[in-house]
């Protein structure tokens, strides 16, 4: 079960069957720092609606698109750059809250049936990425079940815009994510997505409808205090298609600072990271450009 690419499989997470998938979930997120989700709670219907509606906000005249400001650096719009060229992006920082929700909606003019149907897919993506956050902390034998409570959440629209003259190019370029979780809707005929396994090999993610894929960013890693895989990923362009993603970024918690619980902490396992706040550590890795998990080493501890 899975996709193949490279003799290699992305392991699955049946969302059904817990507890009987914790200590799974743990290697899983030790070994890959990814997995495709399965049997999860966003209804099918509400991902195809959502997807619809994307595709009609990516669509509107670059003045409007414009609206949609920063809150945090990059959280906004982004429009197509030198080191992106075929990749822009809308976004809608702390999604699990209905007011910047509406302010998100209001910005793109968005009528009364997107907004209705945004308002309900990010409920539902950010109870997932809540769920999934818990899940982890109790797969990692934390007994606090509130750990990740008024952490903001970031929804972010993605296209790329594919045609022949890009095939074989990079949409988007290497990089890990910087928060905590990412929930990903793929889109479901255009593929390109690639992770890096710990050989090194990039392995295909392949589009499969119905089910989401999660990544684990910086801030997982060190929250767990190293144990658990920020994956590296890029997009490749494969075909001259326009190819479109809806992302659900889990970031940290919004003022304070974040570090590893005591209980993974110990003499055989001492402190890596310094306790950093998100924020902060997302305007380190854009001061730094260092966008593939190498500002990690930026915040190592010193003995």
């Amino acid at each position: 079960m899975g996709e193949k690419g490279s003799g290699n499989v992305i392991p699955q997470i049946d969302l059904q069957d817990f507890p009987g998938q914790y200590e799974k979930l743990r290697e899983v997120c030790e070994e890959w720092g990814c997995f495709r989700l399965v049997n999860h709670k966003v209804p099918s219907t509400l991902m195809s609606e959502m997807k619809s509606v994307v595709r009609s906000l990516l669509d509107l005249p670059m003045e409007i698109k414009k609206r949609n400001a920063d809150v945090i650096a990059g959280s906004g719009y982004m429009a197509p750059s030198e080191v992106n060229p075929l990749y822009e992006a809308l976004g809608l920082y702390d999604m699990g809250n209905s007011q910047a929700v509406d302010n998100f909606c209001s910005q793109l003019d968005a009528s009364p049936h997107q907004r209705e149907v945004i308002g309900r897919y990010a409920q539902a993506t950010y109870d997932l990425a809540m769920d999934i956050g818990r899940k982890l902390a109790k797969c990692l034998g934390l007994i606090s079940s509130d750990a990740f409570e008024g952490w903001a959440c970031q929804f972010r629209i993605n296209k790329y815009n594919f045609t022949p003259e890009t095939v074989g190019s990079l949409g988007v370029q290497i990089h890990t994510d910087s928060g905590f979780i990412t929930v990903l809707q793929e889109d479901e005929n255009v593929g390109g997505l690639e992770v890096m396994d710990k050989s090194g090999t990039y392995v295909a993610v392949h589009p499969s409808p119905g089910t989401l894929l999660v990544n684990l960013g910086d801030m997982a890693t060190l929250w767990s205090n190293g144990r658990l895989r920020n994956v590296k990923h890029r997009v490749y362009c494969k075909e001259a298609r326009i190819r479109v993603s809806i992302a659900t970024f889990l970031l940290g918690p919004k003022e304070v600072t974040l570090e590893a619980p005591p209980e993974l902490v110990d003499a055989q396992n001492p402190r890596l990271y310094v306790p950093i706040t998100y924020e902060n550590y997302r305007k380190l890795r854009l001061s730094t450009k260092l966008q593939a998990g190498e500002t990690l080493a930026l915040v190592r501890a010193n003995y």
